[in-house]
């Protein structure tokens, strides 16, 4: 297990992140999602609430070149499931759950984005709350290598989550051009502190020219309901 805090510190492009798992407590699962920018596209974004999840919003609607790819809804939950995911993949996730599909079944249909020549990942994220716990799965849609006529396909379950653990996958290895895409198995990390601890700390950690906007959820699992964070770098007056 590595330190969550360390590893933003030492990496200062990682794209867009995940982190799934069980606070240090015990008591709730826990997601975070963060998004990083290093045109001014990407940039112009911020995070804001939408029924009981999140969506991107530009901070600057006159500054929007290409709105397909940064324009989307990275959280949204259905009965007592949470979905995340760093593009519209989120809503075919909603989807096929509604119609009795699944997480892989949705996933299957989808591929990495058409954004030569970084081909970024799409990963993609769902906690699943049964009784008094819970479950997740991660995923990564990624080019072969560059290959744009190539997908692969990881897909990661975790079904005891243990407290303090989560785990933790990103968009792009570290920066570069073109970008390298996230590699091996997502990240065994540490989950430390409250929410208002653990979001500060998150944040703190992004690098500072490229972090955009960040989204912690504490899910309690004794079904009292949830608890959210945003920041953003952007923010309005």
């Amino acid at each position: 297990m590595i330190d969550i805090f360390s590893d933003l510190k030492n990496n200062s492009y990682l794209g867009r992140g995940i982190l799934i798992g069980k606070s240090e407590d015990g008591k709730s699962a826990v997601i975070a999602y963060f998004i990083m920018g290093r045109s001014s596209n990407s940039r112009n974004r911020i995070f804001v609430e939408d029924v009981n999840g999140i969506k991107t919003e530009a901070f600057d609607s006159s500054k929007v070149v290409n709105p397909s790819l940064i324009i989307y809804s990275p959280v949204r939950v259905l009965d007592n499931s949470t979905i995340v995911t760093n593009g519209d993949q989120t809503d075919t996730v909603y989807d096929y759950i509604v119609t009795g599909k699944s997480f892989e079944d949705a996933l299957r249909t989808r591929f990495f984005e058409p954004d030569e020549p970084n081909f970024t990942p799409r990963i993609s994220g769902i906690v699943n709350l049964k009784d008094s716990n819970f479950s997740y799965k991660l995923n990564i849609l990624k080019s072969d290598e560059g290959n744009k006529n190539a997908c692969i396909r990881y897909f990661f379950e975790y079904e005891t989550p243990v407290s303090g653990c989560g785990h933790f996958i990103h968009t792009y290895k570290t920066d570069g051009n073109p970008i390298p895409s996230f590699e091996g198995e997502p990240k065994k990390v540490s989950i430390q502190g409250d929410i208002y601890e653990f979001s500060e700390k998150l944040w703190d950690s992004l690098n500072i020219d490229n972090k955009v906007s960040l989204f912690v959820r504490y899910i309690s699992l004794d079904g009292s309901g949830y608890s959210s964070i945003i920041i953003n770098k952007n923010t309005k007056e």
